[in-house]
């Protein structure tokens, strides 16, 4: 009876190590085409036909949305131009400003949800593109980092927007912005002129959205799967995609906070916000609604109008 016993123990074993082993493979692959610039993303192919400018997919500038004048302007980034749309205030002497950032595979459009209310709230508002976007350039690796490297872009956006008359600034991101807002946040030695920061569906913790898209496939011991997954993909990108995380960091930033979140969100799950406001000690505003993945305002725009301009409202 032992012999037979031992031999099966041993398959259980060789059988459990090659499911770890293959099931953790097939993660990093899966990583790394969703990381590829030109991949299917979450904000590309398959949303309803937008309705109004604040529906994603919405395409046309400032002016064609809103009735906005507007500016194109040229951020000069470490890779080169990217484009933006300046959208000034009312009042030309403004000196705080906004600077809103989309997530992966987004466009500029992505920022018109916001647009109306940091608009009435007497903030230019520059909205970027960054390396990858259409029309700005292409990183090396071709990649997203969620932040690791887009940070660059933001900072030198911020850099802009200090050239040309702003003392601080509202960081608004969504999604992946959220995370390059963290990395900013971060690194940038401009993060101390940072006023306040609007996230929505933020991308704070990117080995926890990784267990969540494994465990969504009903495999077991997803959590293992996948941080076996982000090992691997150490060994084959140029990133260490595990790192992009910045939960900390917006949990210890002094200044007040507004973050909309959707439980049912297929993407970034809402546990990781829940965690972050959990953590904060300074003022934060969370708007946590029923919908998916950056569709909170869509949920209810008046209610999230609402609550975005009562919070701009106490940033002193």
């Amino acid at each position: 009876m032992g012999k037979p016993v031992g031999i099966i123990l041993v398959l259980l074993i060789i059988g459990f190590v090659g499911y770890l082993g293959y099931g953790s493979w097939v993660t990093a692959q899966s990583l790394r085409g969703i990381l590829t610039v030109g991949g299917p993303t979450i904000q590309g192919d398959g949303w309803p036909a937008p309705q109004s400018p604040a529906d994603i997919g919405y395409v046309g500038d400032p002016k064609a949305a809103y009735g906005y004048d507007f500016e194109n302007v040229e951020i000069e980034t470490e890779l080169g131009v990217s484009p933006a749309w300046l959208v000034p205030a009312a009042d030309a002497a403004a000196s705080r400003w906004a600077i809103v950032v989309h997530g992966i595979g987004g466009r500029r459009e992505n920022g018109y949800r916001f647009l109306p209310v940091l608009h009435d709230a007497g903030l230019p508002t520059l909205i970027i593109t960054y390396r990858n976007d259409d029309g700005a350039q292409l990183s090396p690796d071709g990649l997203y980092a969620f932040g690791l490297t887009e940070w660059h872009d933001l900072d030198a956006a911020m850099q802009y927007a200090f050239d040309h008359g702003a003392d601080d600034l509202v960081i608004v991101a969504e999604s992946m912005g959220g995370g390059i807002a963290g990395q900013a946040l971060l690194h940038s030695e401009l993060a101390d002129r940072i006023a306040a920061i609007v996230l929505d569906a933020p991308a704070v913790d990117f080995p926890a959205i990784v267990v969540e898209q494994v465990a969504r496939l009903g495999l077991p011991l997803a959590p293992i799967l996948a941080r076996g997954g982000l090992w691997l993909s150490t060994l084959e990108l140029p990133i260490n995609i595990g790192s992009a995380t910045t939960t900390t960091v917006f949990a210890e930033f002094a200044g007040p906070m507004f973050i909309s979140h959707g439980e049912a969100d297929r993407v970034v799950p809402v546990a990781t916000s829940d965690a972050l406001v959990e953590r904060r000690d300074a003022p934060t505003e969370y708007l946590r609604t029923k919908a998916d993945h950056i569709q909170s305002w869509k949920e209810d725009p008046a209610r999230y109008n609402a609550a975005l301009r009562a919070f701009l409202g106490t940033v002193q």
